[in-house]
Order: C-alpha cells, then sequence, then structure tokens
C-alpha cells in the first residue's frame, strides 16, 4: 500500500513565536521550528499499516527552506521519501491555496492508496485543509480518526466525540486525518537517523506542479492579519489579607463578576 503523509513545519511552542513586520504573517524563517507534533500521529499511523503488510511512505510538505527539517524527522521515524514544495510565491498563502498546492503536489507523486494527515496543525489549528485537499483529490474523507483499519480496499475508523463514538468507513483511495489518541508516535532510532540521511527527498516549485503563482501567496489570500500588538504583562493580582472575612470577600470578588 502506497501512503503519502502531509506533515507541516512549525515555530516550536516553546520558542519566541513572532509575526513579519512587513505583511504581519507568522514568521517561520527567525524561528525555531519542528515538525508539527500532531503530525507525527499521522506519520506513526502510515508506518504501521505499511509495517503490516507492504509498499512504502512518502512525506509531503509546503514551506520554506527550513521545512526540509520536518521531512528529516519524518525519515528518521521510518519513512522511505520525501517531497519538499519550496517558492517564494506561496508565502502568506491560505488554507485554501495549501490545499491546491498539495493536491498537485500529490498527483505529481502519483494518486496513492491513503493520504493521511494530522486532525490540524499546531500553530493554526483550523483543522480545515484535510477536508479542502480530499475534495481536491476527488476522493472520500474520513476524520478524526482515534482508531483506524485499513483494508484491502477500504478503510475504517472510530470518531470520538463527546456524547458517542462513532465508526465511519470508506473505500480506497481515500485521505484520514489522525487524531492524538490514535497511537504513541516513536522515536527515531540511531539506526532510523543515520538511514534517514541516504533516503530520497525531491524539491518542486509551483512551476513544476503546473500552478500559477496568482493562485497563491498573501495577495490571493481570502483573509489577512491587519494588525499584530505583543500580549501586555500580566497585571499583579490582589492580595486580600484574610482577617477572618476571606470566604466573604471570596464569594464578594465572584459574584462581581458573575461567576457565582
Amino acid at each position: 500500500m502506497n501512503i503519502v503523509v502531509c506533515v507541516k513545519y512549525v515555530p516550536d511552542a516553546q520558542a519566541d513565536r513572532t509575526f513579519n513586520a512587513s505583511d504581519n504573517t507568522t514568521d517561520r524563517v527567525n524561528v525555531d521550528g519542528l515538525l508539527s507534533e500532531l503530525d507525527e500521529y499521522a506519520v506513526e499511523e502510515a508506518l504501521k499499516i505499511v509495517e503490516a503488510g507492504e509498499g512504502e511512505v512518502t512525506v509531503l510538505t509546503v514551506g520554506p527552506d527550513q521545512a526540509s527539517d520536518a521531512i528529516k524527522k519524518a525519515l528518521q521515524m521510518g519513512a522511505d521519501k520525501g517531497v519538499h514544495v519550496n517558492d517564494e510565491a506561496i508565502h502568506g498563502s491560505d488554507a485554501l491555496a495549501t490545499s491546491l498546492v498539495l493536491a498537485e503536489a500529490i498527483k505529481k507523486i502519483g494518486m496513492p492508496d491513503l493520504v493521511v494527515t494530522g486532525m490540524a496543525s499546531t500553530d493554526g489549528t483550523m483543522g480545515v485543509v484535510p477536508i479542502m485537499l480530499a475534495e481536491r483529490l476527488g476522493v472520500p474523507a474520513v476524520t478524526f480518526a482515534s482508531e483506524l483499519t485499513v483494508s484491502g480496499s477500504g478503510v475504517s475508523a472510530r470518531r470520538d466525540g463527546d456524547a458517542a463514538s462513532l465508526t465511519v468507513e470508506a473505500g480506497l483511495p481515500a485521505l484520514v486525518s489522525v487524531t492524538d489518541q490514535i497511537n504513541e508516535p516513536r522515536y527515531p532510532s540511531f539506526k532510523g537517523i543515520m538511514a534517514a540521511k541516504k533516503k530520497p527527498v525531491e524539491n518542486w516549485t509551483l512551476a513544476d506542479l503546473g500552478i500559477d503563482s496568482g493562485a497563491v501567496g498573501l495577495a490571493n489570500a481570502w483573509t489577512k492579519v491587519e494588525a499584530v500588538a505583543a500580549r501586555p504583562p500580566r497585571a499583579v493580582g490582589t492580595i486580600v489579607k484574610d482577617e477572618g472575612d476571606g470566604g466573604a470577600k471570596l464569594a464578594g470578588f465572584l459574584a462581581e463578576r458573575k461567576f457565582i
């Protein structure tokens, strides 16, 4: 079974994340980044499926030069090869344009049996790209899978909600997005790290995909950030000295703010 896993290079949540002063887009160059944590579950699930049978796992990412680190991590985990779409014209693209680039890249790779994604990215947390991507590819989408079973002709996924769990089935080829409940991503072993250095990674531009630069980028995004301001420092809290009436003061505080 051939599987394509879409992964994203995101700013490290522990780093000092900033925006570009010129256009208010997320700064993905001058900050430490890494493979999106939620995408690690997608890579792990794809590896488990292939290891249970046969086939190969291709990881696909769209982003600047540093995004190659996301591919490198996935290859170290065990993926077979990678594809990096890197073009300055993509900068500032919204979810619609991102899904277009991913779709055309997958078509160029060769339509796989299964496309796997994380449930969302840890920087944007929108969660809409998987559905958009499935629509562009013309395949069924099975989203938010907490458990996945793949047979020779289809997939069956358990989707856990607040009140109930649903079983969703679809024929192959299909797209599946997975949650962080589906597995425990492996750590790259020393053997995996060394093997990853020899695995092929192709680098493509928009021209390689036949995409007009006028269809992507910040100028063609449906939304944009108008202004950015740093979060104000946390104000010092009110200290109340308990002189036997602490409970009453606490109740008054909560009532004033309509918590009770």
